[in-house]
């Protein structure tokens, strides 16, 4: 059985779809490289830009869901998160880009964004998964 996410249909404006897409783009291959080498290359682009807010994070989110049918997967966690924090960049801000796993069983690997303390478009509390890996925003 496979499930999706809900998507949204609605149309965007032509300017964030090509950066949804060119972000989609380019989360593809980072999502294969080596944690390290990831952690690395996010902490690099992150670099020089404002905490994203709950809305600002949730647009991307919603935006990437929108631009790729195979990002809807539950199984697609990293590449869509990755898009998401990569799509935030390109509005000059940068959420907390996590990795981890629930608190509590049945565990399993999950990545997300977070922004404000708060998850971003995920179901559960804050409190209920356990980070692993985090790139957050430069704090100035």
């Amino acid at each position: 059985m496979t499930l999706v996410l809900s998507r949204d249909r609605r149309k965007r404006p032509l300017g964030l779809r090509l950066r949804t897409r060119a972000a989609i783009v380019v989360a593809r291959p980072l999502s294969f490289l080596p944690p390290h080498r990831l952690l690395r290359v996010l902490g690099v682009v992150r670099r020089g830009a404002r905490p994203a807010t709950v809305e600002q994070a949730t647009v991307a989110r919603e935006s990437v869901l929108a631009g790729s049918l195979a990002l809807n997967g539950l199984r697609a966690c990293l590449p869509r998160s990755l898009a998401a924090a990569l799509l935030c960049r390109t509005f000059g801000v940068w959420p907390t880009w996590c990795v981890g796993t629930r608190a509590a069983p049945p565990f399993a690997a999950h990545a997300w964004i977070e922004a404000e303390e708060q998850l971003v478009g995920e179901l559960g509390a804050y409190e209920s998964y356990a980070r692993l890996m985090t790139v957050p925003p430069v704090h100035r």
